[in-house]
Parts: structure tokens; C-alpha cells; sequence
């Protein structure tokens, strides 16, 4: 029982961290239409800057803001020089964030090496607290405590604010706010932005846990796309059931079942794909 009890910590500490990835990928795929595949690799990306800062300054706090703020230059940078350039070509949008991915992964292997890389939480963070009868580890209650934080500071964006209206409006008619005079455009550039950092920011905690190193950009990606598909398209309620969802199951499948662990995540989702392809909180888009 306390082994069932810790696994399912293990679960709901890795959805916090799916989350972050996940929250920001939805958001993208929600209001621009944008399989953007360079998710993973600005995750990994802003492990790495957080990393290096952290080597540097001792400061987690500064590496949680190196990895935000220059995955949000990276996002500007992509959205206003690249993608906006190829608006209205999905085929196209989806083959350059596919390149940019590969690019990401190659400077990342340039500088960093093949090595994988750990970040070590300071202080307090690097201990353990006990939990009743189980002693945990108080980084993964830090990165569960950081996505509760973000997912209300997103709700509350979302939904109790002007810049939240506009950005549901665009998920549900973007023709009909861009005839509103709304600049469909900077809302594109706002969200891509906010979808970076928390990615950036998700990529530094990740690398508390899973490491840092090549094809941790893939497998970030490949969770991301199954929780949107599990929660819904453009949906942040969705987010957090469908991060909850393949957190879960992920721990317990590599902890009872680890010989079929992959089919034990990607059978739900080709199930819920058959019988409600928006998600499980997601809308009709028809």
C-alpha cells in the first residue's frame, strides 16, 4: 500500500510537470492552429540556460528566470520573424517548427554535450520531508506547488481578465475579432510567448528529475501532444485533467507494468481519440 501511495505521489508530481508543458502547448495549438514541434526543444533549451545560470550564480531563482525570459526571446523571435511569415500554411508552419526543433537539439548537443545533465535543487529543496510514512523528496513538491500557481495565475488570466476574453474569442472566431479591429497578430505573438516560458520555466524544474540531456526534447513533445489530446484542444481545465491523466498512468504502468509501459499511455489516448476526438474537456470544433 505505501508503494501505491508513493507511485501515486511520483504521478501527480510529474502532471505538475507536464503541466507547464503541456498548459503552454494547448495554448499555442488552441487559438493559432500551430503543431508547433519546437516545443520540446525550447523545453530542453531553457533547461540548459537555467542549468548554466544555476552553475553560475548558486541561485535557482535566477535559473527559473534565465530559462522564462530567454525561451520568451526565442518565442518572439520565431513567431514575429518566422511564423508569421507563413500564416494561412499549416503544411509549411508545421515543417519549420519541425526544423527549428532539430536546430535547437543540435546547438543544445553543440554546447552542452551528449552528457546528460542534472540540476541540483539548493538548500531545503535538495532534502526530503517525511509524509506520514513516506519520506519524499521536497523538489517534486516544489514543482507541484509551481504548476498550482501557475494554473491559477493562468485561470485567472483566462478567465477574469480582458486579455483572456480576447485570447477565448480568438480560440472560438479569430475572423470575427480580427473584423473587430482585435490585432489578431499580437495575441498570436502574446500567447506563442507565454506557451515559451512556460516551457523555458519547465524545462529548468524538469531537470531536477529527468535530466538534461538529447531526446528529452522529443519525449517532452510526445507527452505535451498526448495531454492536449487527452484534455481537450485549447482547453487549460483539459490541461490539467490530461496531465493528471498520462501523469498517473505513466507512473503506474513503469511501476507494474513496465514491459507494455508505452502501451499503457497511448492506449487511453487512441480510446478517447475514438470516442470523443476533442478530448475529454474539449469542444466540438465543427
Amino acid at each position: 500500500m505505501q508503494g501505491f501511495i508513493e507511485q501515486t505521489l511520483n504521478g501527480v508530481t510529474y502532471a505538475g510537470l507536464l503541466f507547464l508543458v503541456g498548459s503552454g502547448f494547448t495554448l499555442i495549438f488552441g487559438l493559432m492552429r500551430i503543431v508547433n514541434l519546437a516545443h520540446g526543444g525550447t523545453y530542453l533549451l531553457g533547461g540548459y540556460v537555467g542549468y548554466s545560470t544555476l552553475l553560475a550564480t548558486k541561485s535557482l531563482w535566477l535559473a527559473l528566470a534565465a530559462g522564462a525570459v530567454s525561451m520568451a526571446v526565442f518565442g518572439f523571435a520565431l513567431e514575429r520573424g518566422l511564423l508569421q511569415r507563413l500564416r494561412g500554411y499549416p503544411m509549411a508552419e508545421l515543417l519549420l517548427t519541425m526544423g527549428v526543433a532539430f536546430i535547437l537539439g543540435d546547438v543544445a548537443l553543440a554546447v552542452w554535450g551528449g552528457d546528460p545533465r542534472a540540476i541540483r535543487m539548493p538548500g531545503i529543496l535538495d532534502q526530503s520531508s517525511h509524509l506520514g510514512p513516506l519520506i519524499y523528496p521536497n523538489s517534486r513538491l516544489f514543482i507541484l506547488g509551481v504548476a498550482v500557481i501557475v494554473a491559477i495565475l493562468l485561470w485567472y488570466l483566462m478567465g477574469r481578465t480582458r486579455v483572456g476574453a480576447i485570447i477565448r474569442a480568438g480560440v472560438d472566431d479569430r475572423e470575427m475579432e480580427s473584423a473587430m479591429g482585435i490585432n489578431i497578430n499580437r495575441v498570436f505573438t502574446g500567447v506563442f510567448i507565454l506557451g515559451a516560458i512556460l516551457a523555458g520555466l519547465a524545462g529548468v524544474l524538469g531537470g531536477s528529475f529527468l535530466t538534461l540531456a538529447p531526446g528529452a526534447d522529443s519525449d517532452s513533445l510526445t507527452f505535451a501532444i498526448v495531454v492536449v489530446i487527452v484534455g481537450g484542444l485549447g482547453s487549460l481545465p483539459g490541461a490539467v485533467v490530461g496531465s493528471l491523466v498520462v501523469g498517473l498512468i505513466d507512473n503506474y504502468a513503469k511501476a507494474y507494468f513496465s514491459d507494455v509501459a508505452y502501451f499503457s499511455l497511448f492506449a487511453p489516448m487512441v480510446l478517447i481519440l475514438l470516442i470523443r476526438p476533442q478530448g475529454l474537456l474539449g469542444r466540438n470544433q465543427a
